[in-house]
């Protein structure tokens, strides 16, 4: 290959083409981003970089001078917007083509939004600025959206002495992701520092005002948060003849195509560890797969599976939160080590025989890399947890 072709400059796309010129090619590597900066980290955002912990250049994943030393044909600020795979070009909406031998699709995800004007999202660099600068004392923010990132905006704003209204339509937070049990322990500590935390409530759009809800209510608000969930950059790949389904579909291999190849939040791939067709969006996961598909695309004779085990994690006040394994789907919540009640505790999650994954609150991580370990050997769950 002469010419190979990353879309998408953060994460995935950075590992990408860090591990091609580390395997061992010197063929000419474009790096396509639609965002001015160069590739930076995206979970200190909702929370060293709402807090102003961090300068915004501390979130940059690599030096000016490290990215030189790679001999990139760097092309940011500027989208893709059409790939024709029999011509193996893709189209940028400067009105430019360029011409690939090998693509790596890394374009991720974008946040969902509500009807109205005036909200806030949290995505990208330049959202947590513009949100950082509103929050402060006094500052009467609503968050739409008690997942995990609603859920770490709305523990940083309480910190900067904002008043802090949660709004969630389930009747327990992050109850399809980690359990009813687990939803409602997490869900206690932004109750304990008086968060006004409102289950059951849909909201219908954003106002002027603040934000209406599915009954009709209205709550005012001074800036509003919309935390709902994010779609996959998909749509510039209509008419490309890739399989698109909830992100662009791959075998175990991350391949689209031939010589197309996905990785990242974008890329929906059959993990065989777990048996399933999945979509993550972990900045661990992200790294991971940008480096399995560049030595896939790479040595195409030599290929891996890419079958991790999952990895995410989530700071809220004083909880540390992290997991692995794949959670969502699960049949079966115990707890196995520590109580819930204290905030200290690993629960271990059941789908189908098996022990598909474990999340840790407050837990030293060589506990849950012990758990880990029996995650990924793929352990029978009466075996793992009695």
């Amino acid at each position: 290959m002469n010419r190979i072709l990353v879309v998408g400059a953060s994460a995935a796309g950075l590992a990408a083409v860090e591990t091609l010129r580390r395997e061992g090619y010197d063929g000419t590597l474009t790096l396509v981003g639609d965002e001015p900066h160069l590739p930076y980290d995206r979970p200190p955002l909702s929370k060293q970089v709402l807090s102003a912990e961090w300068a915004p250049e501390r979130v940059a994943l690599r030096a000016p001078v490290e990215l030189d030393a790679l001999g990139l044909e760097l092309r940011l600020g500027v989208a893709a917007v059409g790939l024709d795979v029999a011509d193996r070009t893709v189209r940028l909406a400067d009105g430019s083509e360029l011409a690939y031998d090998g693509l790596i699709l890394a374009t991720g995800v974008r946040p969902r939004r509500l009807p109205g004007e005036g909200a806030h999202v949290l995505r990208t660099l330049d959202d947590a600025l513009t949100l950082r600068e509103r929050l402060g004392p006094g500052q009467r923010l609503v968050v739409v959206g008690a997942g995990f990132l609603g859920a770490e905006a709305a523990a940083v704003a309480w910190k900067l002495g904002a008043q802090v209204t949660l709004l969630e339509p389930a009747p327990v937070p992050l109850a399809h992701a980690v359990g009813e049990e687990v939803g409602r322990v997490l869900s206690r500590a932004h109750l304990e520092r008086g968060v006004d935390l409102r289950t059951g409530a849909g909201v219908t759009e954003v106002t002027e005002d603040g934000v209406r809800l599915a009954d009709g209510e209205e709550i005012e608000a001074d800036e509003v948060l919309v935390a709902i969930g994010s779609l996959p950059n998909t749509e510039w790949l209509a008419g490309s003849g890739l399989t698109v389904g909830d992100g662009v579909v791959c075998d175990q291999y991350c391949e689209a195509a031939r010589d197309v190849y996905a990785a990242g939040d974008v890329a929906r791939w059959y993990n065989p560890l777990f048996g399933l067709s999945m979509r993550i969006e972990h900045r661990t996961n992200a790294a991971e797969q940008g480096m399995a598909a560049a030595r896939n695309l790479l040595n195409p004779g030599a290929r891996k599976a890419f079958s991790p085990v999952p990895y995410f994690w989530s700071d809220q006040y004083e909880m540390k939160i992290q997991a692995y394994g794949y959670l969502r789907g699960h049949e079966e919540v115990r707890v196995v080590e520590g109580e819930l009640a204290e905030r200290r505790f690993v629960a271990a999650y059941r789908t189908g025989e098996r022990l598909s994954g474990v999340l840790a609150v407050g837990m030293a991580p060589k506990v849950l890399r012990g758990w880990r370990q029996v995650v990924a050997a793929g352990a029978a769950w009466k075996e793992a947890v009695g």
